[in-house]
């Protein structure tokens, strides 16, 4: 099926795709997202490797808030979902970019 030329060539190719592979999963662990609940009240920031870098919640809220910690409590996971969904978004864009176009158990074997 391939020569020995086609297949050298191809497992150049596949160990340059994997080098960059993990450049990008390098850069996506600086790369951050901010996630935000009530109007910007509660913003949560991120890694795209799910790292939390911070947590603010605004001093009206808190003041607001004081009496109903359950809303406070909702605000913050909200923030935290809204995060978490922008780094998939965000990894899955750059990670999806080196596997378009391969045949599915291909590209499972790159991730």
């Amino acid at each position: 099926m391939f020569g020995k030329a086609g297949l050298g060539g191809l497992m150049k190719q596949a160990q340059q795709m994997q080098e960059n592979m993990k450049k990008a999963q390098a850069k996506l662990a600086e790369t951050e997202v901010q996630g935000e609940a009530g109007n910007g009240l509660v913003k949560v920031t991120m890694t795209c490797s799910h790292v939390v870098r911070s947590l603010n919640i605004s001093e009206d809220l808190i003041k607001e808030a004081a009496d109903d910690k359950e809303m406070l409590e909702d605000l913050v996971l909200a923030a935290f979902n809204d995060a978490a969904a922008k780094a998939e978004d965000t990894s899955s864009k750059t990670m999806g970019a080196f596997t378009q176009g391969l045949p599915a158990g291909v590209a499972d074997f790159f991730r």
